[in-house]
């Protein structure tokens, strides 16, 4: 089971915490939201004003740099939309009987569908970069032998497990480059076509109703009746509940081993679908999160994530990470007449990033069994 928080289950631990807190964290999350687009709209027309203005004389490298840093800007408001958008909908998931149903069904799958619209640009970049530095990391000149998994932490002995093998270098380097580029172009269009369904999103009226409705929200919360005097508390332990009905049933006794070469095998599988033992991972990294935006409104935002918890939720975004760019190798794998050479680099990168995805899950395992020790 997960470390129970004692201020989450012993009424003498502190202050009743009630539905007016969830009020307030939700308004300052609106606040949040309505900054986060304010800034999102500001950075996009100063990127497009200054190229188009820019004086003749300027440096090509002082306008790439004004550019480049527009281009930031941006994806910062669009990390921030996105991080309020996933705690509004996050809160009105696990407080939903404190909230008028109706309005809250109305916009939590709204603003799922804006966070994950959001979110796609930024991921096939991150996957992009990925997967570029693992290959140059296994087809470069200098072998690295394989190191003994040992007793250490998840920065320790899940790293050293994520590469039992060296592969064949000499062929991997014939197409590591022409691999590399191939992920380039598919990735680098994908991120492309995100973009512009993201600012495609924004200037919709579905996107506009959405804002409208968080604008409402940070002024005036539909609460229930009875929610000011409700206790938070037994919500979210429920919360906290789930998340260890989820960890409970994943396969942690195979995880437990640094090198999980069962899996491994089903990871290498040509089946074009997810891969199945994935999705409870992601599931686990989801419900992770309901807990600690949960922690966040009875806690209120200053208290001190745990390092337990914090480490487990670094394991689970590398295993999300590691499987999605496994998923991009084999896909552009699949490509067709991609030369021989080029398809065994990228099998070569799937099989590496399998690794890392076993790596994450063993780190996850040992970071949980630490909480489980500290749990009354």
């Amino acid at each position: 089971m997960a470390q129970r928080h004692h201020d989450l289950t012993d009424p003498a631990a502190g202050p009743l915490t009630t539905g007016d807190a969830l009020a307030g964290y939700l308004r300052g999350q609106a606040t949040e939201f309505l900054r986060a687009l304010r800034l999102h709209r500001e950075t996009g027309g100063a990127a497009s004003n200054g190229s188009a203005g820019a004086p003749a004389g300027s440096s090509a490298a002082g306008a790439a740099g004004a550019a480049a840093s527009s281009a930031q800007a941006r994806l910062d408001a669009a990390r921030a939309l996105r991080r309020s958008a996933r705690r509004i909908s996050g809160s009105l998931h696990t407080f939903r009987p404190l909230l008028e149903p109706e309005w809250s069904e109305g916009i939590r799958p709204e603003l799922a569908w804006l966070s994950g619209t959001l979110a796609l640009e930024h991921a096939y970049g991150a996957r992009l970069e990925r997967l570029l530095l693992a290959l140059n990391r296994l087809s470069g000149p200098a072998p690295v032998p394989p190191q003994p998994a040992g007793p250490a932490g998840p920065g320790g002995g899940a790293r050293a497990a994520a590469h039992p093998a060296v592969p064949d270098r000499g062929n991997l380097t014939v197409g590591a480059a022409k691999a590399g580029a191939l992920l380039d172009r598919q990735l680098t269009l994908a991120r492309t076509r995100a973009h512009s369904t993201a600012l495609q999103a924004l200037g919709s009226s579905r996107f506009h109703a959405v804002a409208d409705k968080v604008a409402v929200l940070a002024s005036e919360v539909p609460l229930t009746a009875t929610a000011p005097a409700t206790d938070l508390r037994p919500l979210a332990m429920a919360a906290a509940d789930r998340l260890a009905d989820a960890v409970a049933a994943l396969p942690l006794v195979t995880a437990g081993s640094p090198y999980n070469a069962e899996a491994l095998i089903h990871g290498l599988s040509p089946d074009p679908a997810p891969h199945p033992q994935d999705a409870p991972w992601h599931q686990v990294r989801l419900l992770l999160r309901l807990h600690r935006y949960a922690c966040e409104v009875v806690h209120g935002r200053g208290t001190p994530l745990e390092i337990r918890l914090l480490s487990a939720g670094e394991a689970l975004d590398r295993h999300r990470d590691a499987s999605e760019a496994s998923s991009a190798a084999a896909q552009a794998a699949r490509t067709p007449r991609i030369a021989p050479a080029t398809a065994y680099a990228l099998g070569v990168l799937h099989a590496d990033q399998r690794h890392e995805v076993e790596a994450a899950r063993y780190a996850f395992q040992r970071s949980w069994q630490k909480q489980t020790v500290a749990a009354p």
